[in-house]
C-alpha cells in the first residue's frame, strides 16, 4: 500500500491510502486530545487552517469517558474531533507508560477503535521501559507480538499499527521488528520516549541502528513520540515516515517555544528572536506581559507552526538530496544530539543499502562530515581500485581537461602508468576519478583546497611522491598525452560503475571522450558519431539506448539489469517507467539511482533507466515506480531530474549494430 516517490535513502517521499484521504509522508501527526476543552487547536482548525490531513488521538481516553465513549460509537471518532482527514489512534501504551497500567485489555481497546472506525488502529503493546532488565524485555516482546498477531486476526483488511519493541537490546529489537512487519500495516518503533524526555539522543540512535535493517521496506515507519522538531530531520535519515507527538501543546504550558535548533524559554527572550507570522503578529516580548491563557494559546500555535515548517524543510531536503547536510546542522544545536550523529556516523552499514549513487552535490559541514556512508562507501571503491596498480604517487595536478593535460608534464604513459593521486579533502584520489560524485561536486572549499596540508598539496613529504618534471611537452607530446589521460579516464568510469572486464571491453569498441568547451569537463562518450554514455555533473556515466545495447553485450546477467514481466515489457520498450510489482529479478547490488538495463525475461533491451529503489526493495513493493526510464528503442530519452542527471538529452544516439 505503501509507494516511495522519491528518497535520499532510507528517508523517503511517500504516500499511502486510507479510508479518509491520503497520507504524504514524512508527516507529522499532531496530537489532538479528544477532549476539545483540552485543546487549543481543535480537529476544525487543524484541517482549515493548517493544512493538517492526518493526526493521532488516544482512543483510550475515549474509552475511559463514559460520554465520550458512547458519542464516539454512535457517531464515529471523526465527529467527535471534528476532523474529516485520517486519523490514527494510540491505544493506551502511553498511558500505561506514564501509569504503570491501563483498565482495558488488548481485544477490548482494539474492538473500540473498529467500533469508532479508526484510520488506523495501534495494537496495544507491553512497553519496555529502556532501562528494562533483559528477562522482562524478553518477555514484554513475545507478549507484544502475541497481541499483534490476535490484532491482525480482528482487524482484519483494515489498517493497523504494530508496535516495535525491545528496550536497549539490539536482538530483541530485531525479534520485535521481524515479527511486526509481518503482521503490521504501519512498523511502529515503540519505548523510546523515555530517551527522547531525558535527551538519550545517542541511546535512540542504537535503537533506531538495531530496529531500523529488519523492518519490512515496504510498509511506512512510526516513531512513536517523536515530536520535536530538532528531531525531525534525524528521525526521518533513519528512514522515518510518521511522527507524532503532544509537544507543541506540552511546551506551550511549560511556556517555552519550541524551534528547530531547541527549546527557548520565554521568560528568557529579551529580542524578537522568531519572524513567524503569528508572533509578527503578536510579539513575544509583548506576550509575556499577557495573562497566562493567552501565552498558551500563542504558544501552542506558534510551536506547531514550527513542527510543521520543519517537516516541509525535511521533505525539501529529500528532494534534494541534502538530508544529511540537514541533520549535521540541527546537531549543532543541542550536545544530545551531538553525541547521536557521533554514534550514526558509526553505522554506515544501516545505510548502505539504500545509499543513493549519485547526489547533486556534496556540501561538507564539518570535518566529521566526510563520515557519512556516500564517502565511506567512496572510500572502500577507491582501496579496490588502487589494487590495480603497482605504485601510485601524490602529485598536485587535478584537472583532466584537454587543455590542462596537453600542458602538464608527461605523467609516464598515461594510462598504463603509476597512479597518479591528487589531494583532495577526501584524501588522496586517482587523478582521473577526481570529477566522480563526491569528490567531483563537492562544495564548500576553495579550488585550491587551502585547508589541506602543504606537504600533500606539493607532494613534498608523502613517500608515494615523485617530482612531476618542471618542464612542459611541446606541442605533439601534449596532445598525445591528452589522448591517453582521456582514455584512461573513459575506463576508470566505466569500470567505477560497471567492473574492469566491462570497461576493457566497451573500451575496445574504440571509445572517444567528448568534453565541454565551457567547463573542460568530460561530458560524453562516444563510438564514432554515436553517443553511449552521458556524463552528468557528478562525473558518472549513464548510458544512452545504445549505450545499453553496448552495456548488455559485455556485463553478462544479471549484471546491472532489472527484470520486467511480460506484462510489462511492451510499456517499458514505449519508455514508460518499470512499476516495482513488474519486477521479476534484479542485480542484488543495485542501489537507488544507478543506472540499469531494463530486461525482458530473455535478456532483450526494453530500456535503460534509473534505479529509484534499490535491489532489496524491487520485490518488495507492489505500488510505485522501480525504474524510472531514460530511453528506449524509439531513441527518445526520458527527462532529467537533476544536476546530476546527463544533460543535453542523448544527441546523436542513432541506430548502430554495437552490442547487438
Amino acid at each position: 500500500m505503501f509507494e516511495v516517490l522519491d528518497r535520499d535513502g532510507l528517508a523517503r517521499i511517500g504516500r499511502f491510502p486510507t479510508p479518509h484521504g491520503t497520507v504524504e509522508t514524512p508527516v507529522l501527526l499532531p496530537v489532538l486530545h479528544p477532549l476539545r476543552s483540552r485543546s487549543v487547536v481543535d480537529g476544525p482548525e487543524l484541517w482549515s487552517r493548517w493544512g493538517v490531513r492526518a493526526l493521532i488521538t488516544s482512543s483510550y481516553i475515549l474509552y475511559r469517558d463514559a460520554r465520550l465513549r458512547e458519542e464516539a460509537v454512535a457517531h464515529g471518532i471523526h465527529h467527535v474531533t471534528g476532523f474529516p482527514g485520517t486519523i490514527m489512534t494510540d491505544s493506551g501504551a502511553f498511558q500505561q507508560h506514564a501509569y504503570g497500567h491501563v483498565e482495558v485489555s488488548p481485544p477490548e481497546i482494539l474492538g473500540f477503535q473498529d467500533r469508532i472506525g479508526s484510520d488506523v488502529a495501534t495494537v496495544l503493546d507491553e512497553f519496555i521501559e529502556p532501562d528494562a532488565p533483559r528477562a522482562s524485555a524478553t518477555r514484554g516482546v513475545e507478549e507484544t507480538i502475541r497481541r499483534s498477531e490476535a490484532a491482525r486476526a480482528l482487524r482484519g483488511a483494515s489498517l493497523l499499527a504494530v508496535p516495535v519493541q525491545g528496550g536497549l537490546f539490539p536482538q530483541l529489537r530485531e525479534r520485535s521488528a521481524l515479527a511486526a512487519s509481518g503482521l503490521g500495516d504501519i512498523l511502529a518503533v515503540g519505548g523510546i520516549v523515555p530517551l527522547l524526555e531525558r535527551y538519550r539522543f545517542r541511546e535512540l540512535v542504537e535503537v533506531l541502528a538495531a530496529t531500523r535493517p529488519h523492518l519490512a521496506p515496504e510498509k511506512p515507519v512510526h516513531l512513536f513520540g517523536m515530536g520535536h522538531p530538532m528531531l525531525f530531520a534525524l528521525g526521518a535519515l533513519f528512514g522515518g515516515d510518521l511522527f507524532d507527538s503532544s509537544s507543541y501543546h506540552k511546551f506551550a504550558r511549560r511556556e517555552s517555544l519550541l524551534f528547530p535548533e531547541g527549546t527557548v524559554p520565554l521568560a528568557a527572550l529579551r529580542e524578537e528572536v522568531c519572524g513567524c507570522t503569528l508572533c509578527a503578529e503578536r510579539p513575544l516580548l509583548s506576550l509575556a506581559h499577557r495573562p497566562l491563557p493567552e501565552r498558551v494559546e500563542h504558544l501552542t500555535r506558534h510551536n506547531l507552526l514550527q513542527c510543521l515548517l520543519e517537516m516541509r524543510r525535511v521533505r525539501q531536503a529529500i528532494r534534494e538530496g541534502t538530508l544529511w547536510e540537514l541533520v549535521e546542522r540541527r546537531a549543532t544545536g543541542h550536545p544530545a544530539l551531538w553525541a547521536a550523529l557521533g554514534e550514526t556516523y558509526r553505522h554506515p552499514e544501516v545505510f548502505l543499502p539504500t545509499e543513493p549513487w549519485s547526489r547533486r552535490t556534496f556540501r561538507p559541514i564539518f570535518p566529521a562530515s566526510f563520515s557519512r556512508p556516500s564517502v565511506v562507501r567512496f572510500r572502500r571503491a577507491l582501496a579496490e581500485y588502487r589494487e590495480g596498480f603497482s605504485e601510485s604517487r601524490v602529485g598536485p595536478l587535478r584537472a583532466l581537461s584537454p587543455a590542462g593535460l596537453a600542458t602538464a608534464p608527461a605523467l609516464e604513459n598515461g594510462p598504463d602508468g603509476p597512479l597518479w593521486e591528487a589531494p583532495t579533502p577526501l584524501g588522496p584520489v586517482p587523478l582521473e576519478l577526481t570529477e566522480i560524485y563526491p569528490a567531483g561536486v563537492l562544495l564548500g572549499y576553495p579550488d585550491d583546497w587551502e585547508g589541506l596540508p602543504q606537504e600533500d598539496v606539493h607532494g613534498s613529504a608523502d613517500p608515494r611522491t615523485s617530482p612531476i618534471p618542471p618542464s612542459p611537452p611541446g606541442p605533439a607530446e601534449g596532445e598525445a598525452n591528452a589522448q591517453r589521460w582521456g582514455q584512461r579516464q573513459v575506463r576508470a568510469i566505466l569500470q567505477w560503475t560497471w567492473g574492469q572486464a566491462a570497461a576493457r571491453a566497451l573500451l575496445e569498441m574504440g571509445l572517444v571522450p567528448q568534453y565541454s568547451r565551457a567547463t573542460g569537463r568530460l561530458r560524453q562518450i562516444r563510438h564514432g558519431n554515436v553517443v553511449l554514455f552521458v556524463v552528468g555533473n557528478d562525473g558518472l556515466p549513464r548510458p544512452t539506448f545504445q549505450g545499453g545495447r553496448a552495456l548488455s553485450g559485455v556485463l553478462p546477467p544479471p549484471s546491472g539489469r532489472v527484470v520486467a514481466h511480460p506484462d510489462a515489457a511492451p510499456f517499458v520498450a514505449q519508455g514508460r517507467s518499470l512499476f516495482a510489482r513488474h519486477v521479476t529479478d534484479r542485480d542484488p547490488r543495485i542501489v537507488p539511482s544507478f543506472p540499469v538495463l531494463v530486461v525482458d525475461g530473455s535478456d532483450g533491451l526494453l530500456g535503460v533507466g534509473v534505479s529509484l529503489l534499490a535491489a532489496h526493495e524491487m520485490t518488495r513493493f507492489t505500488r510505485g515506480v522501480a525504474v524510472r526510464v531514460t530511453a528506449h528503442p524509439s531513441g527518445r530519452s526520458g527527462g532529467s531530474s537533476g544536476a546530476a542527471e546527463p544533460r543535453g538529452g542523448e544527441a546523436g544516439d542513432g541506430e548502430t549494430d554495437i552490442g547487438k
